[in-house]
């Protein structure tokens, strides 16, 4: 499975924005999307993961509420919609894929990992 993220940017606090993350490669319905962020100075953490059946969204707590994660199946496309964005959202976003629901909050049983996008909310 490969990878290929897009989107971020800089917006105000309270703005949106829209993550992509497009998955090329075989996937099964039990693949799994997940979004990670690592801030400046700070270690990685989870942020949001989806289930390819669509049927199982997970998300922090940091961000529940003002995140949706989901799946366009034409375009083979997660995307990460942001709203309500605070300056500690601020970091670098990266996507990922693991082939099962397990321990999904943890980096370990992800086994492709897209580029990193910026993501800026400024005060």
């Amino acid at each position: 499975v490969q990878l290929q993220a897009s989107g971020g940017g800089l917006v105000q606090a309270g703005g949106s924005l829209r993550l992509s993350c497009a998955v090329s490669g075989r996937t099964f319905s039990s693949y799994v999307v997940g979004r990670f962020r690592q801030a400046p100075g700070k270690e990685r953490e989870f942020v949001a993961a989806f289930r390819w059946s669509g049927d199982t969204t997970y998300y922090a707590d940091s961000v529940k509420g003002r995140f949706t994660i989901s799946r366009d199946n034409a375009k083979n496309t997660v995307y990460l919609q942001m709203n309500s964005l605070k300056p500690e959202d601020t970091a670098v976003y990266y996507c990922a894929a693991a082939p099962r629901w397990a321990a999904v909050t943890t980096a370990a049983p992800y086994d492709s990992w897209g580029q990193g996008t910026l993501v800026t909310v400024s005060s």
